[in-house]
């Protein structure tokens, strides 16, 4: 009997719902809260997703905490679905550097594997249950390229030392590129965090001259690493650098792309056709998602982010 692989991830991740619905991926929601108090469960939902984007971050800047699935609220889901309907559940967080959801995750599964064989006994469901928890050691399309590989290889009847390998290999690999369309939200939630990099004076000049940070995700850490003027133009430098890493050869055969709103959107951005041009013929899967609404409550709409693993760390050069 074939082993049922489950995959759990939070929603950071970016994947499309539809493409999470095709492969039973399971998301652990992150709650956003604004300074009012109002809450939002973010939980990949795309109409739930774009009606935030467009009612609350097109509005006006604000600032947003947010908050992930606690300890029990992992155990219990757990407990009460997956250690009955898998097997094996890779669990998937985004970098432990950036939220606590690796940390809540790790802390559960120890409380998940010494109690779960009464819950499987009870419902007739004979063998082991195995979890294992990674640390993606990226966020947004770059957890998402990885959530998808892992996703590729299950349907592909690949062994789970064989998945285990893959992911080890994308921790250290996988790339993901961020630039905001305007800085006011970014600047907003980097006041709030305390963090400096985006202070008032390089605001200022970003915003007069059309100057545009580019954020990259690598190896659990995110930081600037170019700076382009206009929009458009960084957009399609991205799209230009993961061409080149596609022709050169991938470590997995999928690029994600997100947007921040209406994901429809992309196909018209510079540099986009050559992309998915250069991926089919090379066998590689462009995969395209709203941006995650952690992402886009820190850098605003219209954000895009672009993913894609390579023995090559990518410059932008």
């Amino acid at each position: 009997m074939r082993m049922r692989i489950g995959i759990v991830t939070d929603s950071c991740c970016d994947l499309p719902r539809s493409y999470l619905d095709e492969h039973g991926i399971v998301i652990l929601p992150i709650t956003i809260q604004d300074s009012e108090g109002q809450t939002f469960i973010d939980n990949r939902d795309t109409a739930a997703t774009l009606k935030f984007y467009k009612e609350r971050l097109e509005s006006g800047n604000a600032g947003y905490e947010s908050a992930p699935y606690t300890i029990e609220e992992i155990r219990k889901l757990f407990l009460d679905k997956l250690v009955v309907e898998f097997d094996y559940v890779f669990c998937l967080t985004v970098m432990s550097s950036r939220s606590k959801i690796h940390e809540n995750a790790s802390q559960a599964a120890l409380g998940i594997l010494n109690s779960y064989k009464p819950i499987r006994e009870n419902a007739n469901v004979t063998g082991p249950f195995s979890l294992r928890v990674f640390d993606t050691n990226n966020l947004f399309t770059g957890q998402g390229l990885i959530v998808g590989e892992v996703a590729r290889m299950a349907a592909a009847g690949k062994s789970t030392l064989e998945i285990i390998r893959q992911i080890e290999r994308l921790q250290k690999t996988t790339q993901a590129f961020l630039i905001p369309e305007n800085l006011g939200q970014l600047r907003t939630q980097a006041r709030r965090k305390g963090d400096k990099s985006v202070g008032l004076m390089s605001y200022m000049m970003g915003s007069a001259l059309d100057i545009k940070p580019v954020i990259r995700g690598f190896q659990g850490d995110t930081e600037p690493v170019a700076r382009i003027r206009g929009f458009e133009t960084g957009v399609q430098k991205l799209f230009d650098v993961a061409v080149s890493h596609i022709e050169t050869g991938l470590d997995a055969p999928i690029v994600t792309v997100s947007y921040g709103g209406d994901p429809a959107r992309v196909a018209a951005l510079p540099g986009f056709d050559r992309l998915q041009k250069a991926a089919q013929q090379h066998g590689v899967a462009v995969i395209v998602s709203e941006m995650s609404l952690t992402a886009g409550v820190n850098i605003g709409t219209g954000g895009v982010s672009v993913a894609f693993a390579s023995p090559r760390e990518a410059t932008l050069d």
